[in-house]
């Protein structure tokens, strides 16, 4: 994993900045998240997106998943964030695969669905918008764990959804208010 995307490197004569390239444009890139594959998983959501992580680039981390792990990456994007997105318009991942490292870093459990590609918690803005994308992936999608989480100091709210592509989900659906 590439942890800068610009340096700068200082000696006593000279100041010189160098620059990672983009692996198929050759050109600059602006941030860590342009040196990710922009493989598709579905036609609106890019791998990008589910392994970028703060938390593996300031430790080093590769966080790029098997193909297994791709694979249900891809069900969980046509089966819950696609119809999510149709509906809602576009939707920020903030948390999507996990390596075990990762995991262990952020404070998640073993069994995750995060680590197995299943899980991605997504922005919601505020209370009521993840409450209406809630009832909607409730009452309308197949699912495994929808869970709508509320920090009342901060006001941060996020959704978390899960797909089991086995055809075993749960169907769990609850709030988590703190």
């Amino acid at each position: 994993m590439v942890a800068a995307v610009a340096a700068t490197a200082f000696n006593e004569q000279t100041v010189s900045t160098f620059y990672v390239l983009e692996p198929y444009t050759g050109q600059p890139a602006r941030s860590v998240y342009d040196l990710l594959p922009s493989t598709m998983l579905s036609e609106h959501f890019a791998l990008r997106e589910f392994v970028v992580s703060g938390t593996a680039i300031r430790h080093g981390i590769d966080n790029m998943p098997p193909d297994d792990v791709v694979e249900r990456l891809e069900a969980l994007c046509w089966e819950v964030l696609e119809p999510l997105r149709h509906r809602f318009g576009k939707i920020r991942i903030t948390s999507g695969y996990r390596c075990a490292e990762v995991n262990k870093l952020v404070g998640g459990v073993p069994t995750s669905q995060h680590v197995k590609g299943e899980a991605a918690d997504i922005s919601v803005g505020n209370l009521d918008m993840g409450r209406k994308m809630y009832e909607y992936v409730r009452t309308n999608l197949d699912f495994d764990q929808l869970i709508l989480e509320y920090r009342r100091k901060t006001g941060a709210c996020w959704l978390h959804v899960s797909y089991r592509g086995d055809g075993k989900n749960r169907r769990q659906a609850f709030e988590i208010k703190s």
